[in-house]
């Protein structure tokens, strides 16, 4: 598929793509024209780029995990320098956390929307009066923020 597809496919921009060409982090091969042409399986591999650049992880490190992603995995242990172990355990723990995070506010949301939905069933009408709470006004603290990294 050429790029644009790639983009289309993925909500990703084009040059962002390049980008991760770039970077190694995918690999097109050359048409005729000299346009790319990009294998199906980068679809997927570009949500995998995206959600490990999300979470944080620079591409140097992401360009070293991302055999481990394919399957069946490939692992490179020449690369896995101490300082590469380090930051990736850094980067687990942290997603671990936000994870945590997450699910205490997904739970909160959950419980609030159904308070909301008991209290209009049973009134037989909608009411946001003082027996639903605001989540604005939280004042349990239930939806929590994620933590602050202290690095």
């Amino acid at each position: 598929m050429r790029i644009g597809e790639l983009s289309e496919r993925t909500g990703t921009s084009r040059r962002l793509l390049r980008y991760y060409e770039e970077q190694g982090l995918i690999a097109a091969d050359r048409c005729a024209n000299g346009y790319r042409n990009y294998d199906d399986r980068f679809v997927d591999r570009v949500g995998q780029i995206r959600g490990l650049l999300d979470a944080g992880l620079p591409t140097r490190i992401i360009k070293q995990i991302l055999p481990c992603l394919d399957k069946p995995r490939t692992i490179y242990f020449p690369d896995a320098t101490p300082e590469m172990l380090a930051t990736l355990e850094r980067e687990r723990d942290r997603m671990s956390d936000r994870i945590r995070c997450l699910s205490r506010n997904r739970d909160a949301i959950a419980e609030y929307l159904e308070a909301v939905r008991t209290n209009v069933c049973s009134n037989g009408a909608s009411h946001t009066g003082p027996s639903v709470p605001d989540p604005r006004h939280n004042s349990d603290q239930r939806i929590l923020r994620e933590p602050v990294d202290s690095q």
